[in-house]
């Protein structure tokens, strides 16, 4: 096959080279190689002799096997063999060329289709002495006329059941011609109607329709003919009885794939009972709308999408729009705030798909140029069937409410973003002085790591005081972990808050880590530390002195990294007096100690909180109140809150659950006790410290300033040594003054 010629054969005598003819093959052999098309050269008998670069990619075969006997066998599809070696012997025999579609393989193992052209090469004589076979690829072209046959006969047999499925359609429906006469009509119109197909076939449908639509009918109909768009027109169709009645007809082209159209279809429906309801409700509109141009309020009449119909005198008169402005698309642009219309927009839309009465606050363009804010409801009007066929939207003017409400929050909001600024403490609310002077101290106290000691009555807010001083620290993204020392039976507490190692005791199926491990990094919280075990305190100080742990069960020491803040609302020092708390977990404890002031004592900041648990309590209840009883800020203020904040804010809770409507209510029998009078309140603490250190003094000067012994003050008091040792220097009683001089 090396030396065989895919061009013509060379004659015995010429004047080229052997050389030049090498090289002119070569180059020809290039050439056909590079043609993007499958080319094999075959003999005068029809055997192959040569195969071009894409047949042999295309088949994955050698020039070696194509020139085989078998190679046909091999290539064509089995199917083609027989019918392609009887045409190809045939044709061969001649000197005209000739075509033929067969199937071959490719290198793939997929057959794909091919248009194989046979073209004879003749020498002078007219004898073939070689035959040139092109193949070209309509694997793509067999499938689209495949699919194209396929699609005309599912075209036809849809035709029909299309038809059968019109006709069986419980509404009128019709097909018409591309230039307007009537082609199809089916079975339920020719009931509707009573007129035959044969009566009513081409423009014989014109009888159904009254005399007095039918030239408006047949404009629309030209002029649809004409855009070729689809369309709806309105007309009285003869029913079978006789009686007219309102139909809307719907049109619609269907286009072929060059978009030509080959078709109409429409629908006749009868409105008539919707027309007649929608006369009853223009009377009934007419009488409605004399009774509301009687009334104050504005009110503005929708239809179901939430367009504005119209509009009563109070609303044109307070707008100066006129009854032709309200239709307008623009009405709203007009009439609202800028800032509240996309708003406006999504509650309206949500509301109205729901199809339930609703609420809006907006402001309202007057006609000197004044926006006020207006309330209004929107509330739906329904038909018989239930069906909502008007909107009736009411305004109110509560524009001296909303600016008084404003004036409120301005006001509450400054006094806020002061206390914000100054003590920057989000979660404790106030600005009285006293518990400014604690805010202060915890701003200064933050940043270190000292142990702090948080004092002060039951529910005046040690905890948020504690975390007020985490946030604030450089430990402030790590763990706050709270304790209630209290809570937690004596037997419990060691494993609480240091842990235990498996086995340790019954029970402990698993090691377990304690609190101080978890806030190690960041702050332990002791609540109500005076209610500790002795043994607790005592591993309590190793913990303040050694920083460092052992979990029950083990003897291993643990480090932990913890700041330490403590609080009670007991007298520790009277604590130590009576033995029940140890002086030297007092002193370690008691680094930088903070005293809250009870409510009673920031009578300023009860107004402020009542409104800041209003607001809480009210966002999660989904209630809003507009006013508060001054009646009800009176007893608050004049009440003791033995509870302190936390009583206060329990009051309040119950009063936002147990009231309706937008008003605060609130009843006096809440209250523990009769309202006190904190100054009188804090005259007697006075009097009563000023009373206790008097007696202490008189027993010091008769005892001559000893304390402890038979002939101590404390045995004339009647106390423990220790605990009147802990009141003389919690009142800064100066007991070496009372002490007899020595004699010299």
């Amino acid at each position: 096959m090396a030396d065989a010629n895919p061009a013509e054969p060379q004659p015995e005598h010429s004047g080229h080279t052997e050389e030049q003819l090498r090289q002119e093959r070569e180059e020809l052999r290039r050439i056909v190689d590079h043609i993007p098309q499958t080319i094999i050269v075959l003999n005068p008998s029809g055997k192959a002799i040569y195969a071009n670069r894409v047949a042999l990619e295309y088949t994955g075969l050698s020039v070696d096997e194509v020139q085989t006997d078998d190679f046909r066998d091999r290539l064509f599809h089995h199917e083609d063999v027989q019918r392609l070696r009887e045409g190809r012997q045939k044709s061969l025999t001649g000197t005209v060329p000739f075509e033929n579609e067969q199937r071959d393989l490719g290198k793939d193992g997929k057959y794909r289709w091919f248009l194989i052209r046979y073209n004879p090469l003749l020498d002078e004589k007219g004898r073939v002495v070689r035959w040139y076979a092109t193949g070209t690829d309509i694997e793509d072209g067999k499938r689209a006329q495949e699919a194209l046959r396929s699609a005309l006969d599912q075209i036809q047999k849809s035709e029909a059941k299309l038809r059968q499925v019109i006709d069986t359609i419980p509404t009128m429906a019709w097909c018409n011609l591309p230039d307007g006469p009537n082609e199809f009509l089916n079975k339920q119109w020719h009931e509707y109607t009573g007129l035959s197909p044969e009566e009513s076939h081409g423009w014989g449908w014109q009888a159904a329709f009254h005399p007095e639509d039918l030239r408006a009918l047949m404009e629309k109909w030209q002029e649809q003919l004409g855009s070729g768009e689809s369309g709806e027109v309105e007309a009285r169709v003869r029913r079978y009885d006789g009686a007219y009645r309102w139909c809307l007809i719907r049109m619609a082209p269907f286009r072929d794939e060059s978009g030509k159209i080959v078709r109409w279809y429409g629908t006749s429906t009868d409105i008539e009972n919707l027309k007649q309801t929608e006369r009853k409700l223009r009377d009934d509109e007419r009488e409605l709308r004399q009774l509301t141009d009687t009334i104050s309020q504005t009110i503005v009449v929708l239809d179901p999408s939430g367009t504005p119909l119209y509009a009563n005198e109070a609303t044109l008169a307070y707008s100066g729009l006129s009854s032709q402005d309200v239709p307008a698309p623009n009405f709203r642009e007009r009439l609202f705030h800028p800032e509240d219309i996309e708003r406006l927009r999504d509650q309206r839309k949500a509301a109205l798909a729901q199809g339930l009465a609703f609420e809006v606050e907006h402001r309202a363009l007057r006609k000197d140029g004044q926006y006020r804010w207006f309330l209004t409801r929107y509330k739906p009007f329904r038909n018989e069937e239930g069906q909502v066929i008007r909107w009736y939207a009411t305004g109110t003017d509560i524009d001296d409410r909303v600016r008084a409400e404003e004036r409120t929050r301005n006001e509450n909001l400054a006094l806020r973003e002061q206390i914000d600024r100054e003590s920057m403490f989000e979660d404790i609310v106030g600005s009285s002085e006293a518990l400014r002077k604690v805010l202060r101290q915890v701003d200064k106290v933050a940043s270190s790591d000292s142990t702090v000691l948080v004092l002060g009555e039951t529910g005046t807010g040690k905890e948020l005081i504690a975390r007020a001083i985490h946030k604030r620290s450089r430990r402030a993204e790590r763990a706050f972990i709270g304790v209630n020392c209290a809570a937690i039976p004596p037997s419990l507490i060691a494993s609480e808050l240091f842990g235990h190692e498996k086995g340790a005791f019954t029970g402990a199926t698993q090691r377990r880590t304690g609190r101080f491990e978890s806030a190690s990094g960041g702050t332990i919280f002791l609540d109500e530390i005076g209610d500790l075990p002795a043994e607790i305190q005592i591993a309590l100080l190793r913990v303040l002195q050694e920083r460092e742990i052992e979990r029950v069960g083990s003897s291993r020491p643990i480090p932990v990294d913890v700041r330490v803040v403590a609080a009670t609302h007991r007298d520790l020092d009277a604590l130590v007096g009576e033995g029940k708390f140890r002086q030297d977990l007092l002193y370690r404890l008691n680094v930088v100690p903070i005293q809250i002031p009870p409510l009673r004592e920031r009578v300023a900041d009860i107004p402020l909180l009542v409104e800041y648990f209003i607001d809480r309590f009210g966002r999660r209840a989904g209630k809003k109140f507009r006013t508060i009883d001054k009646k009800f800020l009176k007893v608050v203020q004049a009440y003791g809150w033995p509870g302190n904040v936390r009583e206060l804010q329990n009051i309040i809770e119950r009063a936002v659950i147990l009231s309706d409507g937008d008003t605060l209510a609130f009843d006096g029998t809440w209250l523990k006790g009769k309202p006190a009078n904190p100054m009188r309140a804090r005259a007697l603490d006075i009097a009563l410290v000023r009373q206790e250190k008097e007696m202490i003094e008189a027993a010091l000067a008769e005892s001559q300033g000893q304390v402890s012994g038979p002939a101590g003050a404390a045995a004339k008091l009647g106390l423990p040594a220790r605990t009147l040792d802990s009141k003389i220097k919690r009142l800064k009683i100066k007991k070496n003054r009372f002490k007899a001089p020595r004699a010299h």
